[in-house]
This record gives structure tokens, C-alpha cells and sequence, in this order.
């Protein structure tokens, strides 16, 4: 109970609150002094996402470059193809289903354009990036793979520390300022009066996607059972723990442990649930990416964009590779998918800090769907592998 306390979900919970009740009898100085901060803050997050980006990806690939052989091969393939069918499955669902669910002319869109012209911040601070996020996606890719294939000890040393500082700067600067930049941010809609007409909204979101997520683990679990002629459900069942534990920590890597045991527990060869689970750990990301996309259409519908499904198709294909490393850092997956979220779906301040907060509020249950999968994953590598599940153990 006291890690909950102290983790940032109930600072943010905390600090939504906090702007939505405020913003109704604040001041106006106070109300652009939290502006003025956030404009700071913003520059900054623009200025550190492409390292963020180079500090995460290039040592992720690196490091699977060094393990490559069949297996691995095997298990990033069905690892990415889950986390793309996750992006193409909430999008459709998605399209098919929220419209019904949200006002579709909701607060988003005066929010987006009104807040940042009647407030302005006091002063602010250009802080340009040294380069863009395409770039730095690009050059991420090509010294992540040029490491991995020619086995370069010094760059490799030299990006596995410059990964270490990124996760410093998210860990000590970005993740403890975010409550901040949140609360700034929902003072501003509930000064603008739209506060509540947001949260309401949102509500059947968060709802609608945690659904779509325990559905998201019965497709795959029963094409997992399929494959390997075990009972999904009893499978399903098995890998609970995990799912209860993810909830509690909202971390993969924490869970490991939990997510191994219950793996071995399913019938999986004791070998090949030591190398899928920490690796799947990192690169299957389905639960997050099912967060993503689902609270990124919804954010879309709510200002009245265009939803395009071309756009989104190249979205969710770079979201899939974005996140590879990204989980082991506390608020990682959402912080590295900003950039794309930014520069593919246009999204603007006010609308990256909604994202954040929703994302955010259920971040444990893509983790724990994120975790649960990666059983899922590993009971079809064991049956590729050529063992069958252990019926007494399944």
C-alpha cells in the first residue's frame, strides 16, 4: 500500500484533481504562472525526446544483435506481429465503437485552440532540438543494427551509458515533473471551464479500453491454445498471477520473476521460458500499444480530426519498434511514443498532456496485459520449438 502511495499514478490522480477543483477560483497570475512553467517544460520535453529516442533504441537493438540466432529471430517476429495485431485490432474496434461512446465535439478542440491564446505564459525559453524526431528515429535504427552486426564493443559501451543518463533524466526530471505539467494543464481547462466535460468523456474511455484489452488476451491466448492444443482458458488462467502482480508494480521487469514462474507453470520447456520471458519483457508491447493507439483515436475524435487509416497504419508499425526498450524505464513507453504521437498525429501541448494523464491512469493494466501476452508468446516459441506442453502442468 505504501509503494502505491509513492508510485506516480496517485500524484497524478492527485494532481488532476487538484487542477480541475483550483481552476475554478485561481487567479489568473497563478493560472499563467502554471502555464509559464509548462511552456518550459514542453521546450524541454521537445528538446529531450530525439535523446530519448537515441538512448533507448540504440542500446535496445544492440543488445538483441548480440543474442541473435533462430530463436530470437522467431520470437521478435511473433512478438512484433502481436504487437501490430494489437495496433490494427484496437484501431478498427476502435473506429467501429467510440464514436458511439464519446461526444465527438467534446472539449479537446476549444481546449486546443483557446487555453494557449488566453493564457499566454509570462516569458519562455526556446530550447530547439538538436535534431528531429525522424532523424533521430533513423539514426537510432542504423547504429542500433550497425552495433549489433559489427559486434562494436566501444560504441556499444559508449550508447549503453548514454542510455543510463536518458533513464536518469526520465527517472529524476521528466517523470516527477509530469504531475506538475498535468496539473498545469487541467488548471487551464478548468479555468477555460471544459474540465469536466473532459473527465466525463474520458470515463467510457478508460473503461472501453481496459475491455478491449482482457479481449485483446483472449484472442491470443486462444490462438496460443490452438497452436499448441492446450486450453486457452486453463492457460489463461495459469498466467493470472502475473496479470494480479503487473497491476501492483505497473513494471515488466519487476513482474519477470512472477511471469517466469507461471510460464513454466503452463507446460513451457523450462529453457524456453527463460529466454522468451525476459525478452518478450522488452519487445512485446501489445498492451501498450493497444493503450496508445485506443486513447489517441479518442483524443482525435474529441477534437474533430480526420482519423486516416494510412496515417496509422505507418503509426503503428514505428510504434511497435519505438517502444522496444522503453519498458523497463518508469513512464518509457509513453515518453518515447510522444514523438511519433507528435510529428504523425499532430498533437499538440494540451492534447500530449491529456495523453500522458490517461495513459498513465492505466498504465498497470497495459502492463499487465503486456505480461500476461508475453505467456502467450512463449507457449507458441515452445511449440515451434518442437516440445509439447507438459499436460500435467497445464
Amino acid at each position: 500500500m505504501k509503494e502505491f502511495f509513492s508510485g506516480l499514478l496517485p500524484k497524478v490522480i492527485i494532481a488532476i484533481i487538484l487542477g480541475v477543483g483550483l481552476g475554478y477560483v485561481a487567479p489568473e497570475f497563478v493560472v499563467r504562472l502554471f502555464a509559464t512553467f509548462n511552456s518550459l517544460f514542453s521546450n524541454f520535453l521537445g528538446f529531450s525526446i530525439p535523446l530519448i529516442i537515441l538512448g533507448l533504441i540504440i542500446s535496445g537493438i544492440a543488445d538483441l544483435g548480440n543474442s541473435a540466432g533462430k530463436l530470437l529471430v522467431s520470437t521478435l517476429i511473433l512478438a512484433y506481429g502481436s504487437t501490430l495485431f494489437s495496433g490494427f485490432f484496437t484501431f478498427f474496434v476502435s473506429e467501429a465503437f467510440l464514436p458511439n461512446l464519446i461526444d465527438t465535439n467534446a472539449a479537446l478542440l476549444s481546449v486546443s485552440k483557446e487555453v494557449s491564446v488566453s493564457l499566454e505564459p509570462f516569458f519562455t525559453i526556446a530550447m530547439p532540438p538538436l535534431f528531429d524526431v525522424m532523424t533521430s528515429l533513423i539514426l537510432a535504427f542504423l547504429l542500433g543494427i550497425g552495433i549489433s552486426q559489427t559486434s562494436s564493443n566501444t560504441m556499444k559501451s559508449f550508447f549503453g551509458e548514454f542510455k543510463v543518463i536518458i533513464e536518469k533524466v526520465i527517472s529524476s526530471v521528466i517523470i516527477p515533473l509530469l504531475p506538475i505539467f498535468i496539473f498545469g494543464i487541467f488548471l487551464n481547462m478548468s479555468y477555460s471551464g471544459e474540465a469536466f466535460k473532459l473527465m466525463a468523456e474520458f470515463g467510457k474511455v478508460l473503461i472501453f479500453v481496459v475491455c478491449l484489452s482482457i479481449v485483446l488476451l483472449l484472442i491470443q491466448f486462444t490462438v496460443a491454445g490452438l497452436i499448441a492444443k492446450g486450453n486457452p482458458l486453463k492457460l489463461l488462467k495459469t498466467m493470472l498471477p502475473a496479470y494480479m502482480t503487473a497491476m501492483g508494480t505497473s513494471s515488466s521487469a519487476a513482474t519477470i520473476p512472477v511471469t517466469l514462474a507461471q510460464t513454466k507453470k503452463t507446460g513451457v520447456n523450462h529453457s524456453i521460458a527463460e529466454f522468451c520471458v525476459p525478452l518478450c519483457a522488452t519487445i512485446h508491447l501489445s498492451g501498450s500499444t493497444l493503450k496508445i493507439v485506443g486513447l489517441s483515436m479518442a483524443i482525435m475524435m474529441m477534437q474533430g480530426l480526420h482519423i486516416d487509416i494510412l496515417t496509422y497504419t505507418g503509426f503503428i508499425f514505428l510504434l511497435g519498434v519505438t517502444m522496444v526498450a522503453a519498458p523497463g524505464v518508469p513512464g518509457g513507453a509513453i515518453m518515447a511514443a510522444v514523438a511519433i504521437i507528435q510529428s504523425m498525429l499532430n498533437f499538440n501541448e494540451p492534447a500530449i498532456a491529456v495523453m500522458i494523464a490517461v495513459y498513465i491512469a492505466i498504465d498497470s493494466f497495459g502492463t499487465a496485459c503486456n505480461v500476461t501476452g508475453d505467456g502467450a508468446i512463449s507457449i507458441i516459441i515452445n511449440k515451434m520449438s518442437g516440445f509439447k506442453l507438459k499436460e500435467q502442468e497445464v
